[in-house]
C-alpha cells in the first residue's frame, strides 16, 4: 500500500515525516525535498506544496467581461513563481502509484483549498474519493500523530472548499474586471495605457481611509484653554470645568486665584480589581505587537506563522479566545518552567490551572498559545513576539490585580480643582506580564489630608482642538474587523497592497492625491464599487457557504449581477471616468518644479522597470534624478536647494533628491573616496536605483562603477599589499 501526504510548506512536511517515523528517508526531485517512510509493508511519501500552487485565470480572454475562470498553475500567471513547477512535477510523479491520499495543509479555508487544488488538479479528481484530512493546530509530534490517526474523509470538508473557491472567484472577478475597466477608460479618454488597481475589499478599505483623510483636511482647529493648579511636589490639579473656550473667563479665574492657597476639600479613596487578560487571537496579537514593537500587522502575521511552522506556537490565523483543557495546558506550563526566562513567572501560579478565556470562538483552532517546545536560534524579532505570546499565556492563569486610587478635590478662591493618583496594591497577574504591567499607572500617593492648606500657582495652557486621529496599520485592521470587511487572514495583506500601489503612505496612514481621486471618481459614477455594505454582504454569503446555508454557484451568480451593474455604470461614463482618473494619475506623478519651469515627475523606466524623476518637458529638458529601489518622494523640501526629499533604504533614511546636494557636491572632501582606475578622475559616492554606489566623477565620459562593498574590499586588499611590500 502506498500513501501520499501533501503538506502546505516544506518545513511542515519535514515535521510530519519526523512525527510519523523516527527515521524517515529524505530524498529530492528537481531540488524539491520529500520524505519516504517504509514500515509494516506500507510506504508513506510526505511532500509539500509551497503555498498556493494554482491561481485563477480567465478561460476566455476574448470576452469583454472576464467572467469565465479556470485554475491554472501559478507559474503561468506569475512569472516570478517558476519554482512552483518543480513542486507540481514532484506531486504528479509520486502520486501515480498512491492508493491513499492525506491532505495535511493548514486547517483553514485557504489551506483546505490549497490541498484540494493539489489533489484535484495534479493527482486527478478521482484522488478526492481516496483522500483524508488531517486536522491540527500545532506542529508538535503529539498533535501530528493524533491528527494522522484521526484523519477523516476530505469530502466532509466540501463546504469549506467551495467557500474558499468562492472567495477567490469573487476577488478575481471584481479585481480584474474593475481594474480593466479603469484602464480601458483612461485609454479611451487619453490614449494612454495606465494601470490602476481596484479590489473587492481593497477599494472599500481605501474609501474608508479616504473618508478619514477628508475629515482631517476639512477640520478647522479651534482654540481652547486648560487651567491648572501647580501644587507641592509634582502635583498638578485640573480645573473641574475642563476646557474653556472663553479667553476672558480664563483671565478672570487667573486673576481671582492669583497668590491664593489651595484647600484640600475632599479625598476619595477606592479599590478596584483589574481583570485578567484573555488569550491572543490574530487581531489582538497584531495590535499588541504594533503597540509594543511597532511591527506591522503583516510582519506580525509572518513571524507568528514562522513560529508555528517551527512548532513553537500554535496556528496563528485564529479568531478564538478559548483554550480547551485537551491542549494539555498544565504540561505546557511545566515545559515553560524549564526555561529560565519564564520559570519565576510560572512558579507564581497556583493550581488548579484554569485559563481566563474571552468570548470569541473559532470553529477550527484554539487561541494562540506556546506549545511548550523550547525555541532555538530565534531572531530578535521572533524572540520579541514569542515572549509576548508566552507572557500573555502565563498571565491568563494568574490572579486579579488590585488597584487603589484617590481623587483629591481642592478649592482655590472658590474655584474647584481636582487631581488623582493610582497605585498597584496587589500585582496579581500584572507581575506575570511585563508588557501589560508597564501600561498601568503605579504612583506614590502624596502625604496630604483633608483641610490642609497648600501653596498653589494657577496657570493656563492654550491648546487647539485636534482633527480625528489618522489610522495606523493596527487600528485600520481593527476597524476592518469591526466592519466585517476581509478576514483575519487577508486584512494585513489588503493594507499592504494599498501601500504597494502607492495609494497610501506613512505609519500614520495618509491617503495621497491619487488614492483620494480614485475613490472620488469611482464613488461619483458607481457607489457600489466603494460600498462597504456590498462587500460585507458577500463576506457573510461566503461564510454561509461554509455553513451549507447557501451555494457557491448562488453567491458567484449574485456577484456577477452586482458586478455587471458596476461595469455598466463605468461604460456609460467611460470618457468622464477616464479623464478624471488620468488627471489624477498625472498629478500624482508631480513631485516638484524643474529649474526649466517644467514639472518634475516620477517616470517608469522602459528598461528594467525601475523609476526615476525627470522633467515633463522632455525631450526639450533632459534633467533626471535617480531613485533608489523602493524610495518614496516626500512632501518635505531640501533646505539647501528646494528639491523634494526622498526616503529610502532599510532602515529608512532621508536625503535630497539631488544626491550631490545631499553630500555637499561632487568634489567635496567627504565625497571623494579615491581615484578611478580607468581615467584617474576622482571616485565619488553616487545614488542609484539600488542605493549608494561608487562612480567616476568623469561620468558620462567615464562609466566606471563599483558597489561600495566591492570597493571597500579592493581598498583593503590594496592596503594589505602595500603593508606586505613595506615588510619586504
Amino acid at each position: 500500500m502506498s500513501e501520499l501526504i501533501i503538506c502546505e510548506k516544506p518545513k511542515v512536511a519535514q515535521k510530519v515525516a519526523s512525527a510519523l517515523s523516527s527515521s524517515p528517508i529524505k530524498n529530492s526531485y528537481k531540488r524539491v525535498p520529500y520524505y519516504e517512510i517504509n514500515e509494516n509493508g506500507k510506504q508513506i511519501i510526505v511532500l509539500s506544496a509551497v503555498g498556493h500552487l494554482y491561481s485563477l485565470k480567465s478561460s476566455n480572454k476574448k470576452q469583454k467581461r472576464l467572467f469565465d475562470v479556470e485554475w491554472v498553475p501559478l507559474y503561468e500567471t506569475d512569472k516570478s513563481k517558476k519554482y512552483v513547477k518543480s513542486y507540481i512535477d514532484l506531486i504528479k510523479k509520486l502520486s501515480k502509484d498512491a492508493d491513499r491520499f492525506i491532505h495535511a495543509c493548514d486547517y483553514d479555508t485557504e489551506g483546505t483549498l490549497i490541498g484540494f487544488n493539489a489533489l484535484n488538479e495534479i493527482c486527478g479528481p478521482e484522488s478526492i474519493d481516496k483522500a483524508f484530512r488531517m486536522k491540527f493546530s500545532a506542529l508538535t509530534k503529539k498533535d501530528l500523530i493524533k491528527a494522522y490517526s484521526e484523519a477523516y474523509p476530505l469530502k466532509e470538508d466540501k463546504s469549506w472548499i467551495e467557500s474558499g473557491e468562492a472567495r477567490h472567484v469573487l476577488d478575481y472577478l471584481f479585481g480584474v474586471n474593475i481594474s480593466k475597466a479603469m484602464t480601458d477608460s483612461i485609454n479611451k479618454a487619453a490614449g494612454r495605457y495606465v494601470q490602476l488597481s481596484a479590489g473587492r475589499v481593497q477599494t472599500p478599505t481605501l474609501a474608508l481611509l479616504t473618508k478619514r483623510e477628508k475629515e482631517i483636511k476639512k477640520f478647522k482647529p479651534e482654540p481652547y484653554w486648560l487651567i491648572k493648579a501647580h501644587l507641592k511636589g509634582d502635583i498638578v490639579a485640573d480645573h473641574k470645568n475642563g476646557k474653556f473656550k472663553d479667553k476672558t473667563k480664563v483671565a478672570e479665574i487667573l486673576e481671582k486665584t492669583k497668590s491664593e492657597d489651595a484647600e484640600v476639600k475632599k479625598i476619595a479613596k477606592r479599590t478596584s480589581k483589574k481583570s485578567l487578560p484573555v488569550p491572543f487571537e490574530l487581531g489582538t496579537l497584531q495590535s499588541e505587537a504594533y503597540a509594543q514593537f511597532k511591527f506591522t500587522p503583516k510582519k506580525t502575521q509572518k513571524i507568528a506563522q514562522d513560529l508555528y511552522i517551527e512548532g513553537y506556537t500554535s496556528y496563528p490565523r485564529t479568531s478564538s479566545q478559548k483554550l480547551p483543557e485537551s491542549l494539555g495546558l498544565k504540561e505546557i506550563l511545566v515545559q515553560l518552567s524549564q526555561n529560565p526566562r519564564y520559570s519565576l513567572k510560572v512558579a507564581q501560579l497556583k493550581e488548579p490551572f484554569k485559563p481566563n478565556e474571552g468570548k470569541k470562538t473559532d470553529e477550527a483552532h484554539p487561541a494562540i498559545h506556546p506549545t511548550g517546545i523550547m525555541p532555538e536560534n530565534l531572531s530578535d524579532d521572533e524572540q520579541k513576539l514569542y515572549d509576548l505570546i508566552v507572557h500573555r499565556f502565563i498571565s491568563i492563569f494568574g490572579e486579579e490585580a488590585e488597584l487603589t486610587s484617590i481623587k483629591v478635590d481642592v478649592d482655590i478662591a472658590g474655584e474647584p480643582f481636582a487631581f488623582g493618583r493610582q497605585k498597584v496594591t496587589k500585582p496579581g497577574w500584572l507581575a506575570l506580564d511585563p508588557y501589560q504591567a508597564k501600561k498601568v499607572k503605579d504612583e506614590d500617593f502624596p502625604e496630604i489630608n483633608e483641610g490642609d492648606i497648600i501653596k498653589a500657582k494657577v496657570k493656563s495652557e492654550e491648546k487647539k482642538t485636534k482633527p480625528p486621529a489618522r489610522y495606523n496599520q493596527a487600528s485600520i485592521i481593527r476597524e476592518l474587523e469591526k466592519r466585517g470587511l476581509g478576514t483575519k487572514a487577508t486584512r494585513a495583506n489588503i493594507v499592504a497592497i494599498l501601500y504597494t500601489r502607492k495609494y497610501i503612505q506613512g505609519n500614520k496612514i495618509e491617503v495621497n492625491q491619487l488614492g483620494e481621486r480614485i475613490i472620488d471618481t469611482l464613488s461619483k459614477y458607481s457607489e457600489k464599487i466603494t460600498s462597504e455594505e456590498m462587500t460585507r454582504q458577500f463576506e457573510e454569503d461566503i461564510a454561509l457557504i461554509k455553513d451549507e446555508k447557501t451555494t457557491q454557484t448562488q453567491v458567484i451568480d449574485d456577484a456577477k449581477g452586482e458586478l455587471n451593474q458596476i461595469l455598466d455604470a463605468i461604460d456609460d461614463n467611460k470618457d468622464d471616468i477616464g479623464s478624471e482618473l488620468f488627471s489624477a494619475y498625472e498629478n500624482s506623478r508631480i513631485v516638484g518644479e524643474c529649474e526649466c519651469g517644467g514639472n518634475l515627475i516620477i517616470v517608469s523606466s522602459p528598461r528594467g522597470g525601475g523609476k526615476f524623476v525627470g522633467c515633463s518637458k522632455y525631450p526639450d529638458c533632459k534633467k533626471t534624478y535617480s531613485l533608489p529601489n523602493g524610495a518614496n518622494v516626500l512632501k518635505a523640501k531640501c533646505e539647501k536647494c528646494g528639491l523634494p526629499l526622498i526616503s529610502y533604504g532599510n532602515p529608512r533614511q532621508r536625503a535630497c533628491l539631488n544626491f550631490e546636494c545631499a553630500n555637499g557636491g561632487k568634489k567635496s572632501t567627504n565625497d571623494v573616496v579615491g581615484k578611478c582606475p580607468e581615467c584617474s578622475s576622482d571616485l565619488i559616492k553616487r545614488m542609484g536605483r539600488y542605493g549608494e554606489f561608487i562612480g567616476c566623477s568623469g561620468f558620462p565620459k567615464c562609466r566606471f562603477t563599483s558597489s561600495i562593498a566591492d570597493f571597500e574590499a579592493a581598498q583593503k586588499e590594496n592596503k594589505e599589499k602595500q603593508e606586505d611590500k613595506k615588510e619586504e
